[in-house]
């Protein structure tokens, strides 16, 4: 999976590195030592260093002085940060980046925010993700190459080891709530059993809760490398219809509903990783229905190419002197020179991945607004959203 193919909520860069909390530690209400005490760190030692006993203890217990270590918490206006990564979606394949498919929850997102058109690429979902999660380069995460293919040799064993910490567990460590929803494609091909070990899981990682698919894909309808935190589930017995897109971002709605209601003073970080548009392309038939009424792809893949490379010259996401590569004719036909049949069966086929891509855009779109709502209900700073994809005079 190739970072130029991902749609992602990228977040504010104070969020993401230990230099944005605050430099000198701050003591907040209540009193140091009571139960509700917090504290705020620099973030230059993780995990911090053992709090001192600041109380006093007697030969009698009416003579002692109880002291509770304070609760370490991120400064106050840290923002919520939602990240959101698409699988295998290529660079023009969103209408907000000059694809044909419409995206008008991502469209309205952009507005607001910023594209990137320069993003570093793996070209594989392992080491992408790898080096997502933990600011490096992917072989530094020991993602050289995808879980399956792991080798002992260093730099390709699927190990992230504990000097290489992830931003789940930077944040957590720094008073955030912290979870992961979708695909991990992070955990060792074998210790992703229930015989484990668990630290190369999601929570193993640093991550408070997860609730999602262990590997690089799964069945939308019933997936059985589903779990949650690290105990196997199936939602999906006796459900018919059952969708895990939409079952996946109920559950990330939920979570915030919960932490919100327990502790709306607390931010949290969110990675929201669906498995679209990876394999099986398993939309539900009312998104199929949509598209297919579009008409997108009836034209063929010839004069879809040249459309979408005239878009992407127009938004300023390509250079106005880039050229397309000679049509491999070799390869691929001309869409001119199929017959009825392969024209029909070619086009069902892209109408189902478009529908793939609008459901998750279309849900992850729900979650923005969600974090967005909730960070003016708690006087946070500011929410971040999917804030990948802007006006073209915007780019970066």
């Amino acid at each position: 999976m190739n970072i130029r193919k991902i749609l992602v909520a990228l977040f504010f860069a104070s969020a993401m590195s230990a230099p944005s909390f605050a430099h000198q530690t701050q003591q907040t209400a209540p009193a140091p030592g009571s139960p509700a005490a917090t504290i705020t760190i620099p973030g230059d030692q993780l995990p911090p260093p053992p709090q001192k006993f600041g109380g006093k203890i007697e030969r009698e217990a009416t003579k002692s002085t109880p002291y509770w270590p304070s609760r370490v918490v991120p400064p106050k206006g840290a923002p919520n940060v939602l990240l959101i990564i698409t699988d295998d979606a290529g660079y023009g394949v969103a209408g907000t980046f000059g694809g044909v498919i419409p995206t008008p929850a991502l469209d309205r997102i952009a507005n607001s925010g910023l594209r990137y058109t320069n993003f570093h690429s793996t070209a594989l979902c392992s080491p992408t993700r790898a080096a997502l999660i933990t600011g490096r380069n992917h072989h530094s995460a020991g993602y050289g190459v995808v879980a399956e293919q792991a080798t002992g040799y260093p730099g390709y064993d699927s190990i992230i080891t504990k000097d290489k910490a992830t931003i789940g567990r930077i944040l957590t460590d720094n008073g955030y709530h912290t979870a992961w929803f979708g695909k991990n494609h992070n955990t060792p091909e074998y210790q992703a059993s229930q015989a484990g070990p668990f630290d190369q899981w999601p929570t193993g990682m640093g991550f408070e809760y997860f609730y999602g698919f262990m590997g690089g894909d799964t069945n939308q309808w019933e997936p059985g490398n589903l779990v949650r935190n690290t105990t196997p589930i199936y939602p999906y017995v006796g459900k018919p219809g059952w969708n895990l897109m939409t079952a996946m971002a109920d559950e990330a709605i939920e979570y915030m509903n919960r932490i919100n209601a327990l502790s709306p003073e607390q931010p949290f970080f969110i990675k929201f990783a669906p498995g679209a548009t990876h394999a099986p392309h398993h939309p539900t038939k009312e998104w199929v229905d949509k598209i297919s009424a579009m008409h997108l792809f009836d034209d063929g893949w010839n004069k879809l190419r040249d459309t979408i490379f005239a878009n992407q010259k127009r938004l300023g996401v390509l250079p106005q002197n880039a050229k397309l590569t000679p049509w491999p004719k070799d390869q691929i036909k001309e869409w001119d020179q199929l017959n009825a049949d392969e024209k029909k069966l070619f086009i069902r086929q892209a109408d189902v991945f478009a529908a793939f891509v609008a459901v998750p855009i279309t849900r992850s779109a729900g979650l923005s607004r969600r974090s967005k709502t909730w960070a003016s209900s708690t006087t946070r700073s500011s929410s971040t959203s999917a804030a990948t994809m802007a006006p073209a005079p915007k780019a970066r």
